[in-house]
């Protein structure tokens, strides 16, 4: 009983968070569109590394590099994740820079409506590379619904769906208040990724079902021309018990609900 209360209290808290955002949000403003070639570099350091819901650094600063260049629709993206206290097999911790994804896309707009497709390549340190597709639509409209679908091609496939909503208020001289609110549904194709019962054992049933939520506020703060810098703060829950279940069986710190933070520098032109 006390597991259900505590999903039915974040879907709560996840519907009030919504219903705030509509209740704040003005009307969007036309992204503009253009043809010349752009590149950007992003530093960001962060309190913790947290991917759909789940954990994936445990008590060190992790530092995520990102290098992006983008021409009438197709980008390609380098990022990457450093771990400050990254866990050895010894049990001793080190910094390890653990992941580098690459990612390529492209998107269109037809009026109020953008589309996307992709791919992505993990290579990753702790388990074996990982590659996805995936596609998006949004519309330029009241909070910005976006819904994107992934699916993974090689290692434990499945379906990832999410679902966001997102909205920036301009303050003063460029500055802007972000807010954005995402859940996600999952959906897995191998017994390796199962359901787990309340005392946080496998069992053979393959894991589905509505995932985890994100809501975050940050700040974008312009610096001259081409620098921002845009701090951040986000906090990550499981939607229902089997989420709850599986988040905290396969989280580093036994929890399954993160509050995280940091801070982005880039360099845009």
């Amino acid at each position: 009983m006390k597991r259900t209360e505590k999903s039915t209290n974040r879907i709560v808290l996840a519907f009030l968070a919504g219903c705030l955002a509509l209740t704040l949000a003005a009307a969007p403003v036309p992204a503009e569109e253009t043809d010349t070639p752009s590149a950007s570099v992003d530093l960001g350091v962060f309190s913790k590394y947290v991917w759909r819901g789940y954990e994936l650094s445990d008590d060190g600063i992790v530092i995520q590099p990102s290098f992006t260049v983008g021409y009438k629709g197709v980008s390609v993206n380098l990022w990457g994740n450093l771990d400050t206290n990254a866990s050895e097999d010894d049990g001793d911790d080190e910094t390890q820079f653990n992941e580098t994804d690459l990612t390529l896309s492209y998107e269109k707009s037809f009026g109020m409506v953008t589309t996307g497709v992709g791919y992505c390549y993990y290579a990753l340190d702790a388990m074996k590379d990982s590659q996805e597709l995936f596609a998006s639509i949004g519309l330029d409209v009241f909070l910005a619904p976006t819904l994107t679908v992934y699916r993974e091609i090689s290692y434990l496939p499945g379906w990832y769906f999410s679902f966001g909503l997102s909205h920036s208020f301009e303050l003063r001289e460029g500055i802007t208040l972000d807010l954005s609110g995402s859940i996600g549904y999952m959906i897995s194709d191998d017994d390796e990724v199962a359901e787990v019962d309340d005392a946080l054992n496998p069992t053979s049933e393959k894991y589905s079902g509505f995932h985890d939520g994100n809501l975050s506020v940050g700040l974008t703060v312009p610096l001259g021309e081409y620098w921002t810098v845009s701090p951040m703060i986000a906090y990550s829950f499981p939607l229902t018990d089997d989420a709850d279940n599986l988040i905290e069986a396969t989280s580093i710190s036994g929890e399954s609900d993160f509050l995280y933070g940091g801070v982005t520098v880039s360099f845009a032109f």
